[in-house]
């Protein structure tokens, strides 16, 4: 309590020895007897509380009350009024100031009031100090990664953070999309509202349009009261919409209506609210190709694809591992409150030989779980689990070809080869869906595969290597 200040402000030298001798044993006392001396002392002292006269000679206490909540918003204004103006006072309350009290004030209800005050003031203090730490927790320096493809999307972050164009982001899951949409808010003016998420994959069809735009009482049975959606929430700040690919046909029109519009009505209401919200929508689809098959809105894909954000997969950017490691390692240590697990170097080839197929989130899962259960200081290739042992690393295939040791076309198809092997796994050695999935013809697959000597069933030591 001794550091709370508290600035009051009257013309009267009588009500401020007063209000000294009240609370001077547990706040930090400042007096002013006229509107400049008191926001000179506002600008100066940033009290937590302060109690200003109505009446008082110069500007009147509403206009300095209008000048104290520009200078510093978060402190909390009581008015200091007789009974004749306790109007005025109840306006001001609702252009700023936090409560009223008249004279000749009570003590016990004085001290009720801005006890009161000074709690909202240490929540706002609080919330302040929250969103300043959200905002470096999601900086763009905190997002990890040195390669080529993470700079470039560093510095699409940078440049649309400022702006309030529509952005989509897509990746694999497990890529960092949230993390990437965080960033894009909290380094935007809008970092100070809400930020708001939405699993559209979780969203039933028939509660999509009551959980976005909210619904009024009676507009359903057991809607006993009004209730507000997605949209109302993320007024002012950041709607991420996660996973919007799965969002129905129907949904996307009435979601398409509101974007272009900034407008949107209640489940069950007549009347359209404005709303201001930045749309960030992210997926792990295709959604172009979605598009162009049905299962997508043309429109909706264009209007959300303003600026697009393409996360690579972990295998992409396998440079970043190392980094990624060394993050994950003192991240996990600090939030168990142990100390920081050595890696032997053969166990950071593995890492970097590995397809990560759960890309940085499977990375952050294994290091957490290594840190918790390895007993040891150092952590050996015994710890990892059987899938990621014994891997050759793909850095090494590359350097033996730059180092002279190993012929360019060899090591392309070794390396072609383990591509295929991945995908006819991944599809169950389904040759069309495998094709499909290397963007390529069943005829052109077959032919790979023959040059390759890639049999239609995978031997025992490709499942052994691409088990994961």
């Amino acid at each position: 309590m001794s550091q709370t200040s508290l600035l009051v402000v009257d013309d009267e030298v009588g009500v401020r020895e007063s209000i000294r001798l009240i609370f001077g044993k547990h706040y930090r006392v400042h007096e002013a007897r006229s509107s400049e001396e008191a926001l000179r002392k506002v600008k100066e002292e940033t009290p937590d509380i302060v109690l200003l006269d109505i009446l008082m000679p110069g500007a009147d206490g509403l206009e300095t009350l209008k000048q104290i909540k520009k200078i510093h918003p978060e402190g909390q204004v009581i008015m200091l009024t007789a009974l004749n103006t306790a109007r005025t006072a109840f306006t001001a309350k609702e252009t700023g100031a936090f409560d009223y009290v008249t004279k000749p004030f009570d003590v016990d209800e004085l001290r009720l009031r801005v006890d009161r005050a000074l709690e909202k003031s240490l929540l706002s203090r609080e919330l302040e100090r929250l969103q300043e730490e959200l905002g470096r927790k999601y900086g763009i320096e905190n997002i990890v990664g040195n390669s080529k493809p993470m700079m470039e999307i560093f510095k699409t972050v940078s440049l649309v953070a400022k702006r309030k164009s529509t952005v989509l982001i897509t990746g694999e899951s497990g890529t960092g999309k949230e993390l990437i949409a965080r960033a894009i808010h909290y380094n935007s003016e809008r970092r100070n509202k809400p930020f708001v998420v939405v699993n559209c994959a979780a969203m039933p069809d028939n509660l999509c349009e009551s959980e976005l735009f909210g619904y009024e009482k009676g507009a359903f049975t057991n809607a006993y009261q009004r209730k507000i959606g997605y949209f109302e929430m993320a007024h002012g700040g950041t709607l991420f919409l996660d996973e919007i690919g799965e969002f129905g046909l129907g949904t996307q029109s009435k979601l398409l209506r509101a974007i272009e519009t900034e407008t949107f009505t209640r489940l069950g209401g007549t009347d359209e609210s404005k709303v201001d919200v930045r749309i960030i929508a992210a997926s792990n689809r295709e959604l172009e190709k979605l598009a162009k098959d049905g299962g997508f809105r043309a429109d909706l894909f264009y209007r959300l694809n303003v600026v697009s954000v393409n996360l690579p997969a972990l295998r992409e950017r396998i440079d970043d591992v190392p980094v990624l490691v060394d993050h994950f390692v003192k991240l996990k240590a600090r939030e168990n409150s142990v100390a920081p697990k050595k890696l032997a170097a053969t166990v950071v080839d593995s890492m970097l030989s590995y397809s990560w197929p759960g890309n940085v989130r499977e990375l952050e899962n294994l290091i957490e779980r290594l840190t918790i259960l390895t007993p040891h200081e150092t952590i050996t290739l015994d710890d990892l689990p059987l899938g990621m042992r014994n891997q050759e690393p793909t850095i090494t295939l590359k350097d033996a070809v730059l180092e002279g040791s190993r012929p360019l076309g060899e090591a392309v198809d070794e390396f072609e080869r383990a591509i295929i092997l991945r995908a006819l796994q991944k599809t169950a050695f389904n040759q069309t869906k495998a094709a499909s999935l290397l963007g390529t013809s069943r005829r052109v697959l077959r032919y790979r595969m023959e040059k390759l000597q890639i049999s239609d069933a995978p031997p025992a030591e490709d499942c052994a290597k691409l088990s994961s």
